[in-house]
Formats: structure tokens, C-alpha cells, sequence
């Protein structure tokens, strides 16, 4: 039996949701802003939207819990409904709350199949040999698929496709919510100073999220997408991209039907599964980022389970491309780098490489992170993928760096994609992926390389043979720099263990400051730790740091 007395606004309903819970502890210092970022959102909505979303609450029993709530809220906003897709797999996130986002991947059908067959007839008028189907296949976050079966003649075979419609309404309430966006930014970073929290770029993360998220209701921009995949993986015996059929429009798709499941439900043995993982690596990842010696690459921009199917003949297909990103050769070229550098623990390397991919805005912070990941590298982290995006994660959250639009969508991309290998899986091969097909990739190179100016970078695996014989030339002096850093590791473990703290010298080692103790007496305010006696600064130390070495030219 429905209550209703449960709430009566927005604000008793932020209550019983209680957003901020599902925030993972690692961050709980931003739930605060994710509660008012989404009080900011809905209390835009006009009240009509919202007192639906009030209604449909009251509707729930009483005992429903937080997180189907919030799935509930979800559905009834596009962009919100595209953000849980996107983090539906995130192991950081609870079970429970995975579970539930999950279910927006694919959704049960609501539009009716008149208003569908209304829509059809709208767009390219009555199709002789058609027979739409009595209900639709799934509905997403802005568009219904409906199944038909067309005979172009009495003795042509049929032909099975779907059509792809947007659902009622989502255009217009796409363009109320990303208005919306666009307000959201400045105000989380007016939070952000209110809270203590960074100050990150928000305005322009939302607005690059904002202007992918418009590409979702354009139909004809994802048929030439379709088309252009189609081209791309027609190599791939292993992979589907749906095919188009004649009646399209900007506002309909005709393409043909795929039959399988999604990608994460059990069945197939796990040796098919772990090709299966393969498979979805290279295609959406590996041959795309190997495969444009020169021109972009263009990623699809929303990898989550509901749109990656393993068919009954055991291919992987790939739908909906209504959202993909660009990856140019200089940023490919910059990740190549990085990684070639961090192998060699190369600091001055890495750093210079990860600032060429965005702006950055505090070189301290940088260091700081570089130094941290090689660190991670020294104690057995493969610097790949996985290991560039986390290091990109923290510079980003510190607001050390700022990313262009492409590289934070391919993040974005990269994180869900993450989930699904993982859900498949159990772990994540991404790197070992890349490595083999980048190896296949340069041995084809091969012999294009010999005729080849040897700075030049015009090959897939964006590396010239400079860069190849450089790497090679300097592993002697990359190991002597891996082992003397170890060592230092060691001496820091110990020297924190016994004093609480890491060395004074190592710290300013890591950001690239001399180990020189004259440097810092020249200071006109003191730092925690020290105080200010006439114009001479002293310090006051628990104890005596063995790392630091007396300098000789001190006054006694």
C-alpha cells in the first residue's frame, strides 16, 4: 500500500535519498558537494518534471531503499540517466548501488507501440513489406528500439532490423537539463571554496560532458559514426557493427538486428571469456589508439555492457555510436612517451611528456604525482594504461592540470569500459593487451622504417626510431636509476618509521629542489616546525634527520 506522507519537496526528498552516502570514502570530503550539485540540478527542473519525480516517489513503499530511489530519480533525467551508465561498474562504488545502476543500461520499454509506429510513419511514410512488432526490444536513457521484419519482394528473404526512435520528449528535456549544466559549473566551484575543497575547472569538465551528451539525440550524426565503424573494423572477423538499412533519417535509424546478450552475463567458459575481454580491448581500445599513424583516432565514447553484446555466433557487436571522441596523434604520441619514460624512470620525462597532454598550472603538484607514480612503477605497477589515467585522476583532482575536451572523455570512456573488463573477467588485461598489439604493430613497421627519416614519428605505434634506439641506449643508466631508487625507498620506509616523518631532503628531492639546507635560510617566514628569532630563522626538530648532510659552509 503507497504512502503519502513521505515528502512534499525536494529538500524531504534529498533526505531520504541521501546522496552523499554512496560516495566512496576515499572521497568523502566532496559528498557535501555532490548533495548540493544535485539540489542545484533538480530545483532548476521546471515543476512539472519535478513534481512527477515527487509523484513516482510517493508511489514507492516505504521501505524502498536509498539506491533504487535514486535509479528511480535517474530514469527520468537523460543526462543524470547517462552518468549512472557511465559508473554503473565502478568498483569503488557499493554492490548494492552497482547492482541498481546496472539496470539502466538496458531498460524495460514504456513508450507505447503506437506512439513508435506514429513516429515511423512520420519519418518516411507506409513501407511496403513491412511488419513492425508488436512491442519494442529496450529503451535507453533517449531512444526506443522497436524490432521489424522487411521483404523487399515476395521472394527476397526477410530482412531482420530494428528501428531506433528517440523516445517523447527527451529532446526537449535534454535541452532543459543541459542548460542547466551549463549553470552547474561556476556553482560547484563557488562550493568548492566554501568547503576547502580544490578548485577544480568544472565549468570546463560539464561543458565537454554537455556537448557530448547533445550528440545523443542527433540520429544522423551516430548513422555516420555507424558507417564509418563499420569501415574501420571490417578487418575484424571477430566483431559486428550493425548494419544500415535504407530508411533512415536524422530523426530515425534502420539498421539490422543483432541477437545475442550483454557481454557481462555469465555464460560463456572462461577461457572464451578471457578472449572475449580480449577482444573488447582491442577493439575499442588497442587498434584504434595503433591503427592512425598520422590522423585522429576516434574512440567510442560509451562502452557500458548495454552496448556491447556477444552475438549467438560468438562475435562481439558494438552499438550505439551516438557518442564517440577524437584522440590526436600529438596526444597519443605524448602517452607513448610517458610510458617510455616511466619505464626508464625518467622523471624530467614523464613529467614533460604528461604536461604536453594539457595545461598545467602547478609544476610542484606535478612532481609531487610523478614522483609517486614511479614510485608505484619501482614497487611492480606496470606504467600502462591503467597506471597513466589514475596519475592523470590526481593531478586532475588536486587541480594541478587541466585536460582538453577529448582527453577527459576518453577518460570517461576508459573508466567504464574498466568496469566491464573487470565485471567479465575478474581482472583487467588492458595493459597486456596493448603491450602484445603494440609489438604486432611495430613488426609490420618494420620494414617501412628502414626507408623512414629516423625522427619521424608517421608510424602507428608513434614512435620513431630515434625514440627506439634513445630507449635502448638508456636502459643501463634506467637501471642504475631503478636500483639507487629503490634504495632511497628503503632508507625513507626506515627513516619514517623511526622519526614520523620522510626526510626534509628527500621531500625537496621530489620536486626537484637541490638538497641544499643554505637555500632555505634566506626565507622571510617561517614554516611549521620553526621559529623567528631578530631577522635569523631556526628550527625546532623532534630529532635529528641522519638524511641531511651539514652544509660546509655554514657559520659554526
Amino acid at each position: 500500500m503507497p504512502h503519502q506522507n513521505h515528502f512534499h519537496d525536494w529538500s524531504a526528498l534529498a533526505e531520504k535519498l541521501w546522496i552523499a552516502q554512496f560516495v566512496p570514502e576515499a572521497y568523502a570530503a566532496y559528498r557535501p558537494l555532490l548533495s548540493e550539485g544535485l539540489q542545484f540540478f533538480m530545483e532548476r527542473l521546471s515543476s512539472e518534471r519535478l513534481n512527477d519525480i515527487l509523484a513516482e516517489q510517493l508511489q514507492l513503499p516505504r521501505t524502498t531503499s536509498s539506491a533504487r530511489r535514486l535509479i528511480a530519480l535517474l530514469r527520468h533525467c537523460p543526462t543524470l540517466h547517462k552518468l549512472g551508465q557511465v559508473v554503473a561498474r565502478d568498483r569503488r562504488l557499493s554492490s548494492e548501488l552497482r547492482e541498481n545502476l546496472q539496470g539502466l543500461e538496458s531498460l524495460t520499454p514504456t513508450t507505447s507501440l503506437e506512439t513508435i509506429t506514429a513516429i515511423v510513419h512520420r519519418e518516411w511514410g507506409r513501407i511496403p513489406g513491412l511488419d513492425i512488432a508488436p512491442e519494442a526490444l529496450a529503451e535507453a536513457s533517449v531512444a526506443v528500439v522497436v524490432p521489424f521484419v522487411w521483404r523487399d519482394s515476395q521472394k527476397s528473404i526477410p530482412c531482420q532490423g530494428v528501428f531506433k526512435v528517440l523516445r517523447p520528449g527527451v529532446a526537449e528535456r535534454m535541452d532543459e537539463e543541459l542548460a542547466i549544466w551549463s549553470a552547474l559549473g561556476p556553482f560547484l566551484e563557488e562550493r568548492c571554496a566554501v568547503h576547502g575543497l580544490p578548485i577544480l575547472d568544472y565549468r570546463h569538465t560539464l561543458d565537454s560532458v554537455r556537448r557530448l551528451l547533445e550528440n545523443e539525440v542527433r540520429l544522423d550524426q551516430e548513422q555516420t559514426h555507424l558507417a564509418q565503424a563499420a569501415v574501420f573494423h571490417a578487418d575484424s572477423p571477430k566483431v559486428l557493427i550493425p548494419r544500415l538499412l535504407p530508411f533512415c533519417t536524422p530523426r530515425m535509424t534502420a539498421m539490422e538486428r543483432v541477437e545475442g546478450w550483454k557481454v557481462t552475463e555469465p555464460g560463456p567458459h572462461p577461457t572464451e571469456q578471457r578472449r572475449l575481454v580480449e577482444t573488447l580491448i582491442e577493439a575499442l581500445i588497442a587498434k584504434p589508439f595503433w591503427n592512425y599513424p598520422e590522423s585522429d583516432a576516434c574512440f567510442h565514447a560509451d562502452p557500458h555492457a548495454g552496448n556491447l553484446f556477444l552475438t549467438r555466433d560468438g562475435r562481439l557487436a558494438i552499438l550505439d555510436w551516438a557518442l564517440v571522441t577524437p584522440l590526436g596523434k600529438a596526444q597519443r604520441v605524448a602517452v607513448v612517451q610517458t610510458v617510455m619514460n616511466a619505464l626508464r624512470q625518467d622523471q624530467t620525462g614523464v613529467a614533460q611528456a604528461i604536461t604536453s597532454l594539457g595545461h598545467l598550472s602547478d609544476p610542484t603538484a606535478l612532481h609531487d604525482a610523478v614522483a609517486v607514480g614511479l614510485r608505484q612503477v619501482r614497487q611492480g605497477t606496470f606504467p600502462g594504461m591503467e597506471w597513466l589515467m589514475a596519475l592523470l585522476d590526481r593531478l586532475g583532482t588536486a587541480g594541478a592540470m587541466r585536460f582538453p575536451e577529448e582527453l577527459t572523455l576518453f577518460r570517461k570512456a576508459m573508466l567504464t569500459l574498466s568496469g566491464v573488463v573487470h565485471d567479465v573477467a575478474g581482472s583487467s588485461p588492458i595493459d597486456a593487451v596493448l603491450i602484445q598489439t603494440g609489438l604486432q604493430q611495430y613488426c609490420r613497421e618494420l620494414p617501412a622504417r628502414q626507408f623512414a627519416p629516423f625522427d619521424s614519428r608517421a608510424f602507428g605505434t608513434h614512435l620513431s626510431n630515434a625514440d627506439v634506439v634513445d630507449f635502448v641506449a638508456g636502459l643501463p643508466m634506467a637501471q642504475l636509476r631503478y636500483w639507487l631508487e629503490t634504495w632511497r625507498d628503503a632508507l625513507d620506509a626506515k627513516h619514517t618509521a623511526l622519526f614520523g616523518r620522510a626526510p626534509i631532503s628527500r621531500a625537496r628531492d621530489s620536486v626537484g629542489h637541490p638538497r641544499n639546507p643554505r637555500r632555505f635560510r634566506k626565507t622571510n617566514s617561517p614554516s611549521p616546525g620553526q621559529t623567528v628569532r631578530g631577522d635569523v630563522l631556526e628550527s625546532r626538530r623532534e630529532a635529528p634527520d641522519p638524511w641531511e648532510a651539514p652544509d660546509p659552509t655554514a657559520d659554526p
